[in-house]
């Protein structure tokens, strides 16, 4: 068990969101999911919890009712290394009702912040030329899903 686990906080969604983000990523399994008793304060039978990992890190999910809701304060950034592996994962996390931001932004259909990131930007964006690294930045604030080769030519149109 890892020191530190995140705990995503849902209103009766939590299994069902496990199973999806352990759909997502391939590297990823169910845990145990643990229901309420007699005790509550959930109906007896229902999820309380819904444990489960992604790329070995593991998460929990909650079924705590409608009290808080996910806001763009926390996100999971997803570092891709191919335009394939952006475009899959953008695909993926936005299935069935989640919504398109900017620079690589997205909510997936529960609300949860994402960052599809192509190891790409963060190359582009540390180029000791300044004239570079902002023309990359200018392209990627257009942009909603991160287009490598658009941020390549960025580059190119300043180191010409």
């Amino acid at each position: 068990m890892q020191k530190i686990t995140s705990m995503l906080w849902f209103d009766g969604q939590a299994e069902e969101a496990a199973k999806f983000y352990v759909s997502v990523f391939k590297n990823s399994k169910m845990g145990k999911v643990l229901r309420y008793g007699d005790a509550g304060p959930g109906p007896k039978g229902s999820v309380m919890v819904a444990s489960f990992e992604v790329e070995g890190r593991e998460f929990t999910a909650l079924n705590g009712g409608p009290q808080f809701k996910f806001n763009e304060s926390v996100s999971f950034v997803v570092h891709c290394k191919t335009q394939e592996e952006v475009d899959s994962y953008w695909d993926k996390l936005l299935a069935g009702g989640g919504q398109e931001s900017m620079c690589g932004w997205l909510k997936d259909k529960f609300g949860l912040s994402w960052q599809i990131t192509p190891d790409a930007l963060l190359e582009l964006l540390s180029d000791p030329d300044p004239a570079i690294s902002q023309s990359v930045m200018k392209a990627m604030m257009q942009m909603r899903k991160i287009d490598i080769e658009g941020l390549k030519r960025a580059k190119q149109a300043k180191a010409a």
